[in-house]
């Protein structure tokens, strides 16, 4: 049976915490302090500034290419533990910068970050950020509530929200906190409507977790279960049979489903036509967590959803800063109401300080460098296309998982390709579950198809493509 009311119903609920909140005296409001340009009025002036490329430039390759000490190079062939004590730094008369001493330098072509579009290394954000850092320092430092929220703070905000055609957003210290800001806020709803207390069972909010969603997301379960208000259940990965049984066997009206978007580890989307099919059966809540799909997927960037074209569907969505767009912090897009209960009961966003500015400006140029740099999302897919005709392996998306079995065999793979000038990193336990350590590849938009050829080549000497899964049969939990 539909249940098409489930959004309202929600908005209703979230209204009514939120009144008991201001009767409470505890609702929390944002007031941003604003920063003049000395050059110009409008901060949303520097938008004109910004200069755009409509091919890979050679500064890009910075986010790619990268360096490790010889010791360094020798402890990772050992798997000798390191502590990063193993660079030595002496200062070089003249200079402010400490450079490593009397150490030889090993390249590596980088397959293992989240820079999806390479935007790390781009000046246009590299001039955002420095030039907001030369108006106003670091800006305000306080918690957003207190003084740390400023109208850079607004402008990203804004232009987030129009990402992902929500009605608000909300900034947070990292994608980490964002996680557990509104699984926490969720807990909170429960207690609200019980008159400030614990809720009876039927009273609990019901939320339904993927077996494989990112540790923020279960760190986050696991607080807003100490309130006594949330009852977790999980279900197997992607399984969207199971998940219509536990949600048609739950009598509890109030239900949340939240999932990774695109999981870190597998590689693999969540079904987002059968959740927003089982959304409109069981009128639930839907968090996607967007943090590796963001800028990355959709004609305009705008994630899984857009990808699959289920924006409507998508109830809150929770991203990243310091992946796709190459800088740092967290958000949360979802409406007014929702943004209002967050930063007035999500703990790790009121405890915490706010996004320094300088960080701030170069997101929201990050923003709109990879809004009008298509070709970078163009660029990535082509990877992706690249890897499965290099290796007949069927992936479909730019992280790679590429499951080898035990950990010595995912260990002498990595150092393998170590020594083939390649930085891939080992997937061991309790990343993954015993058994399923896997080489993790990550593509980037600034890769080329010689960086392709030269890594599969590689990959080919220490792995058998025919007998490589990229997908985890495991349907347990994560174990971080």
């Amino acid at each position: 049976m539909e249940t098409p009311n489930g959004a309202s119903y929600w908005d209703n609920w979230v209204g009514e915490a939120l009144s008991t909140l201001d009767s409470l005296k505890v609702l929390r409001s944002l007031r941003p302090i604003s920063l003049r340009n000395q050059n110009k009025d409008n901060v949303s002036d520097q938008a004109t500034a910004f200069k755009m490329f409509d091919e890979m430039q050679p500064w890009d390759r910075s986010s790619v290419e990268v360096e490790i000490t010889q010791t360094t190079f020798h402890r990772w062939m050992h798997d000798t533990p390191s502590s990063g004590d193993e660079f030595v730094y002496t200062a070089v008369s003249g200079e402010d910068e400490p450079v490593a001493y009397d150490e030889k330098f090993k390249k590596l072509i980088l397959f293992s970050g989240n820079d999806y579009l390479g935007l790390s290394s781009h000046p246009t954000i590299g001039r955002a950020a420095a030039m907001a850092a030369q108006q106003h320092g670091m800006g305000p430092r306080g918690s957003a509530l207190i003084c740390g929220y400023t109208n850079y703070h607004r402008l990203l905000e804004s232009s987030l929200a129009d990402l992902k055609k929500k009605g608000d957003c909300l900034l947070c210290p990292t994608g980490f906190a964002a996680n557990m800001a509104l699984m926490t806020a969720i807990g909170s709803i429960g207690s609200l409507l019980a008159g400030n207390s614990i809720p009876s069972e039927d009273e609990q909010i019901a939320v339904f977790s993927d077996a494989l969603n990112h540790a923020s997301i279960i760190d986050g379960l696991r607080l807003a279960e100490r309130q006594k208000s949330v009852k977790v259940f999980i279900y197997r990965h992607c399984d969207m049979t199971h998940l219509n049984k536990l949600l048609s066997n739950c009598r509890m009206r109030k239900k949340v489903v939240v999932t990774d978007g695109l999981f870190s580890m597998d590689g693999d989307f969540a079904p987002m036509v059968e959740l927003a099919d089982l959304r409109k059966k069981h009128g639930f809540l839907l968090v996607i967590d967007d943090a590796h799909g963001t800028f990355v997927c959709g004609k305009n960037g705008g994630g899984v959803a857009e990808e699959f074209n289920c924006e409507n569907d998508v109830d809150i969505c929770i991203g990243t800063l310091s992946k796709a767009a190459g800088c740092h912090g967290g958000f949360i897009a979802c409406s007014k109401r929702w943004k209002l209960l967050i930063q007035s009961r999500g703990r790790s966003f009121i405890f915490s300080t706010a996004i320094p500015v300088p960080v701030v400006a170069a997101a929201h140029a990050a923003v709109e460098v990879a809004k009008h740099e298509s070709w970078r999302r163009k660029a990535i897919w082509n990877r992706v296309k690249d890897f499965h005709l290099l290796t007949g392996i069927p992936v479909t998306s730019p992280i790679i998982s590429l499951i080898v079995g035990s950990e010595d065999k995912a260990l002498q793979a990595s150092r393998h390709l170590l020594q083939s000038g390649f930085h891939v990193t080992a997937i061991r336990p309790p990343t993954v579950p015993p058994n399923s350590c896997r080489l993790r590849v990550a593509l980037c938009a600034v890769h080329t198809r010689e960086d392709m050829e030269n890594l599969t080549a590689a990959l080919s000497r220490c792995i058998n493509f025919q007998d490589t899964r990229i997908y985890d049969d495991f349907n347990g939990y994560a174990r971080l």
